[in-house]
């Protein structure tokens, strides 16, 4: 079967539902502006809920920690996002007479402590306007973004797929992409995942 690109959003959206997933439409989602991608307010109620002590101005230093990673390149961003990820960080408390804390960003010891979310169509401001079609969040943090293209249209590939992430999203969008740990590009039967950095093959 061939799909139209939004048949294969929806069978996507779809698929991800049955997994547990929580879908929003991107213009539904309340954001203090179209710049913004972290979904902060899911990231506070992680922590919140994973490190009951944590005082409110230690939440928001976690959320800086994240939020406002910038280094010289999207890839030392990138790379810097995917370790405190991967590993999280200890966080030295306010209190002195408080323990160092080991943070992390997503429970990977207890799946159903985290947020689960997909969501399309958000529109995102960079230096130009762009809108990928589907976006993984855990814990509001936009790990997984998914570019789809028809697979009617023969001239339509899913390297133009390839094309829009790693050249216009790379350039236009690089905000989205410092959180991004993998992308994936589909016609609905060609499939391909990989880093924002892998080559097409």
């Amino acid at each position: 079967m061939k799909y139209t690109e939004s048949q294969l959003e929806q069978a996507f959206i779809s698929l991800l539902e049955t997994e547990g997933y929580h879908y929003i439409n991107g213009k539904e989602l309340i954001r203090t502006s179209n710049q913004e991608v972290l979904l902060k307010e899911d990231l506070r109620s992680f922590l919140f809920n994973s490190y009951s002590d944590l005082e409110e101005v230690e939440v928001e230093t976690l959320i800086n920690e994240l939020a406002f990673q910038s280094t010289s390149t999207l890839y030392e961003s990138n790379k810097t996002i995917c370790k405190l990820l991967a590993d999280g960080l200890i966080f030295k408390r306010n209190n002195p007479s408080k323990k160092d804390l080991h943070i992390r960003y997503i429970d990977v010891e207890n799946i159903q402590n985290n947020t689960f979310k997909i969501v399309n169509q958000l529109e995102i401001q960079g230096t130009e306007l762009r809108i990928p079609d589907l976006i993984l969040y855990i814990n509001g943090i936009p790990v997984v973004v998914f570019e789809f293209k028809t697979a009617i249209e023969e001239e339509i590939t899913i390297h133009d797929a390839y094309k829009q992430l790693t050249t216009r999203y790379r350039r236009d969008i690089p905000e989205l992409l410092k959180y991004n740990v993998f992308t994936v590009i589909s016609d609905g039967v060609n499939n391909k995942a990989g880093t924002i950095f892998s080559p097409y093959e």
